[in-house]
């Protein structure tokens, strides 16, 4: 479907515009969300800030376009889904991979 925009009003042009650009905002929206649906809260996730080292920690919340990460330092970051990556867990022998500790019975 061609449009000829150089028939079209200027109000034509503006509401053209307008319709646009919402389409747009919804395709990234969508975009967006789908890359969030591929993490879940409590993964183990890694990301890089402009001018700043990697930083690790943890996915805590879905906001409507980003994710919170509370990093390992304390901070709190909101991300978008497209600038984390999954830190995968590799525990190093004889290491525990989490904060719970293994009682035995006496």
């Amino acid at each position: 479907m061609k449009i000829d925009i150089d028939k079209l009003t200027e109000a034509e042009l503006i509401d053209l515009n307008n319709r646009i650009v919402a389409r747009l905002r919804f395709l990234n929206e969508t975009r967006a969300h789908a890359t969030m649906l591929e993490f879940s809260v409590g993964d183990r996730v890694m990301f890089q800030p402009d001018g700043s080292p990697m930083l690790v920690g943890t996915l805590t919340r879905y906001n409507k376009k980003t994710v919170t990460v509370i990093t390992d330092d304390g901070g709190h970051w909101n991300v978008s889904p497209s600038f984390i990556r999954r830190v995968e867990a590799s525990p190093k022998p004889g290491e525990q991979s989490t904060n719970v500790i293994p009682l035995t019975k006496k």
